[in-house]
């Protein structure tokens, strides 16, 4: 296990909202997950454009696939908005690609997820950051965080109140900490699957085989 280096931690949330508590729940995690001794970056998403509305090489997308190739793990922080994520923390991972070339941005990266609500508690936006997290080849670890009716959650000074959310909170971020560590030597060894080698060995040949072509024509 390598412990030469802090682990980067990535944190999105998904309002932008003056007094957003997915940013403000997102704020606390990262001042714990430091404590631990993790190095932390945020992606601010205003000005973010909507998923496909300009070219790929606008600043803002740049910037926020910049941060992601930089972290070894990432935090997804979204209010429930009628029932599921919002439009906002979507976005940001729809201009995430699963593949920049040779570079995989999110894959074999670890991922903790919160959700902040405005009256019960539920679970309907971490469930979706689940399958999104999956589906970006992320280690989702098990451990979550729901905080629910959020507004009495949170100090003026913006801090989260002593209770057994912010427990929660730091249960999340010792256990994302954790997994980062333990998972950053085996990445390699763990992505590496029988169907990219097959895509590999398929590339190599047809390589291979339009030089010795080129060659012949010459």
């Amino acid at each position: 296990m390598t412990f030469d280096r802090k682990p980067r931690i990535l944190f999105l949330y998904g309002s932008l909202r003056e007094r957003s508590y997915s940013r403000l729940l997102a704020e606390e995690a990262a001042r714990i997950i430091q404590e631990f001794g993790a190095e932390v970056r945020f992606f601010n998403p205003w000005e973010l454009p909507i998923y496909g509305s300009v070219p790929d090489t606008h600043p803002k997308v740049q910037e926020l696939r910049e941060l992601s190739i930089w972290s070894e793990g990432q935090v997804w922080s979204s209010p429930e908005m009628h029932g599921n994520v919002t439009g906002i923390m979507k976005n940001q991972i729809d201009w995430i690609p699963l593949s920049l070339g040779a570079v995989r941005p999110t894959q074999g990266k670890t991922l903790a997820i919160m959700q902040v609500s405005g009256g019960s508690q539920s679970f309907n936006a971490v469930n979706t950051l689940r399958i999104l997290g999956r589906w970006m080849r992320m280690f989702t670890i098990p451990n979550q965080s729901s905080v629910a009716k959020a507004y009495q959650e949170f100090n003026e000074d913006e801090r989260m109140k002593n209770s057994p959310y912010r427990d929660r909170v730091i249960d999340v971020m010792e256990e994302l900490y954790k997994f980062t560590l333990l998972l950053r030597d085996r990445v390699d060894y763990l992505t590496d699957c029988h169907s990219e080698r097959k895509e590999k060995v398929a590339q190599e040949t047809a390589r291979v085989a339009n030089s010795a072509l080129e060659v012949n024509a010459n």
